[in-house]
């Protein structure tokens, strides 16, 4: 196994279901509902969160079928923290096409979303596992203050490498760490297997939102589907930045805390310029590369199959990812 492709094609049947199962979810006696979250949720994307609980699932041998409905709920949260994240950051564009927010506006995005929650809550007792709701709901709220946590630091030059793990850990991979948790729980395989599949969730997200923060400078926007320096014109402080910061001085060091301070990439150009400089996007792949090694590791205690080698590859493509 080498791509994306052949991933997709191993788990074909269980991604089918899954998709079905969404799309039957989706539906709602309210047409503007039915309108924007059909149009998020057809927007593109690689369903990989969703994708993550079925191959643990199946790498825990699992033969039932509760665990494509898990999958959408974990697709159903995850589309709800993007409709809100983007009426936070006003954004315009997601994966090169208009935002919900910038076609409907604002307080419709927010009771969408609001509705995307309300309808995984609503699936997620299917399995009537308490274990189960317990996690999901510690996941959301996980989410919910990673959001702020990120909020409270816009524009803030002085955020470091601490605080930036703190917010993607709960912003990003909490909810990668739970999916896979749940492929494990509904197969009950052993707490130590469980736990070892929350490792490699938790560090698998890790790796994925931080070459997410190199790509904001390092793509373009045909390929990432948004401007090139989005996080800096929304002030966020992401490693690459907190790295230049710390091995810059005088004139470089002062244009990078303006543009933060500022949210300002009128010189964003300059600012790329400084942060190949220092090496900020070596230092920022290499924190990812340790992350994906560590998702790698925590994989070794399960059995040989072509679910776990699936599982590996992911983490070999999270590295390699240009959108």
């Amino acid at each position: 196994m080498q791509n994306f492709d052949q991933i997709q094609t191993l788990m074909q049947a269980d991604l089918a279901k899954t998709d079905e199962i969404l799309i039957d979810r989706l539906n709602s006696d309210v047409a503007l509902i039915n309108k924007m979250s059909h149009y998020i949720i057809s927007s593109g994307g690689k369903r990989l969160r969703p994708l993550l609980l079925l191959l643990c699932a199946r790498a825990t041998n699992y033969q039932e079928s509760h665990h494509h409905a898990m999958a959408v709920v974990i697709e159903l949260i995850h589309t709800a923290t993007l409709l809100h994240d983007d009426v936070v950051d006003e954004s315009t564009t997601r994966r090169g096409q208009e935002t919900a927010n910038e076609l409907w506006g604002n307080a419709p995005s927010v009771l969408v979303g609001d509705f995307l929650y309300s309808r995984a809550f609503e699936i997620m007792v299917e399995p009537d596992s308490m274990a189960i709701m317990r996690l999901l709901s510690h996941a959301t709220n996980n989410i919910a203050q990673g959001e702020v946590l990120q909020l409270l630091n816009i524009k803030n030059a002085d955020v470091s490498q601490e605080q930036y793990f703190a917010v993607i850990k709960r912003k990003t991979a909490c909810l990668f760490e739970a999916a896979c948790k749940i492929g494990g729980m509904l197969s009950n395989a052993s707490n130590e297997t469980i736990e070892a599949l929350g490792k490699f969730g938790l560090h698998l997200g890790n790796a994925f939102q931080i070459i997410d923060d190199v790509l904001d400078y390092e793509s373009d926007s045909e390929t990432m589907g948004k401007e090139v320096g989005d996080d800096l014109a929304e002030g966020k402080t992401t490693l690459p930045m907190i790295y230049a910061l710390e091995q810059t001085s005088g004139a470089e060091h002062a244009m990078l805390r303006n543009a933060i301070e500022s949210a300002d990439t009128s010189n964003i150009d300059d600012i790329i310029n400084i942060l190949v400089r220092v090496n900020a996007f070596d230092f920022t792949r290499s924190a990812a590369e340790i992350e994906s090694q560590k998702a790698m590791n925590a994989l070794n205690s399960l059995p040989e199959s072509d679910y776990r080698s699936a599982l590996r590859l992911l983490c070999e493509l999270s590295l390699k990812r240009t959108s």
